[in-house]
């Protein structure tokens, strides 16, 4: 059984993809004025950031068609395939792109050190990009439950190509200063680096979107509560099975309980619809409850309510 809760995004999800997108037109405009194919490798990326969180958190068709009939979509909380791949084409080509003209000045030898603009310009995007961090960090430990994983990660790699390009632009203009002009092809190679990086992210992307990703168990505590939660409902006998798979923020809850076999299925539908409801208003991240029901079978030397009320044979649980 599956009720589906609808999921607010967190408050600096969508001011968090402005600020990706801001980046992204700042250091793509500074680039391009100054030609600095580092600088458009980390617009490039600051792109995909916006990207993939759009990405996510629009609704596709696929979700839209499921909801019409009272479905949910599948546990896993992916990006939806459509838009992904809409973004993904053009990051694609930009990416190809940005390595052909590093490969090309590379080759050709037809690379002039960055002025101090473009130096300062990173500096400034690193410093924005940390304040966004920070921001989101301090929202999100206010509330309860939520999953920070994510928010380390994305700024993990985000600050892996800003340190990339960073160590481009400055050794190029190193080597201007040390006079060692080999150091100049520094910012083409690090347009190549942050160039794959955003062709590798891509491909991860695709691929969640596509297959899901893997929703690891919760730890053994959590669950348990959830168990105690589900076993204070009347009519469930016991909590045969119980999985909790963590979906990014959220958590997804498929249990098997045991109820009297003796009682209608419309009586039990009842039941599995209460223990459903208590869950998903008890604990707020719980956005899908699955509840299958079966008939409860007590071995020896417990006799269940299975056996004829008229029956000789002595019984201990009635």
């Amino acid at each position: 059984m599956t009720r589906e809760q609808a999921v607010i995004p967190a408050p600096t999800a969508w001011p968090g993809i402005v600020g990706d997108i801001v980046l992204a037109v700042f250091l793509g405009t500074v680039g391009l004025l100054y030609g600095s194919l580092a600088l458009l490798g980390g617009a490039l990326y600051s792109a995909y950031d916006a990207a993939a969180g759009v990405a996510a958190r629009l609704p596709g068709p696929g979700n839209l068609r499921l909801r019409q009939f009272g479905l949910t979509p599948t546990g896993k909380e992916a990006p939806e395939p459509l838009p992904t791949i809409f973004f993904s084409v053009f990051l694609l080509m930009g990416g190809v792109e940005l390595g052909i003209a590093a490969f090309t000045d590379i080759a050709e030898a037809d690379t002039a050190p960055p002025e101090t603009f473009v130096l300062a310009a990173v500096l400034l995007s690193m410093a924005l990009r940390e304040a966004l961090f920070q921001i989101k960090m301090r929202s999100s430990r206010r509330k309860a439950g939520f999953d920070l994983q994510p928010i380390v990660e994305k700024h993990r790699h985000s600050l892996f190509s800003s340190v990339i390009v960073l160590a481009g632009v400055f050794g190029a203009m190193g080597g201007q200063a040390w006079d060692l002009p080999a150091m100049v092809y520094l910012e083409p190679s690090a347009a190549i680096l942050v160039a794959l990086h955003v062709l590798f992210q891509v491909y991860r992307l695709v691929k969640r979107s596509i297959y899901g990703s893997s929703a690891p168990q919760l730890r053994e505590e959590d669950a348990a509560s959830l168990v105690e939660t589900v076993q204070r409902v009347h009519g469930v006998i016991t909590v045969d099975d119980l999985k909790a798979q963590e979906n990014g923020h959220y958590v997804t809850v498929t249990a098997k309980i045991c109820v009297n076999p003796k009682i209608t299925v419309m009586e039990a539908n009842d039941i599995a619809n209460r223990a459903k409801m208590l869950l998903l208003n008890r604990f707020s991240h719980i956005t899908d409850v699955r509840i299958h029901v079966a008939p409860y079978e007590a071995g020896y030397p417990y006799k269940s309510n299975t056996e004829e009320s008229d029956s000789d044979l002595p019984n201990l649980l009635q």
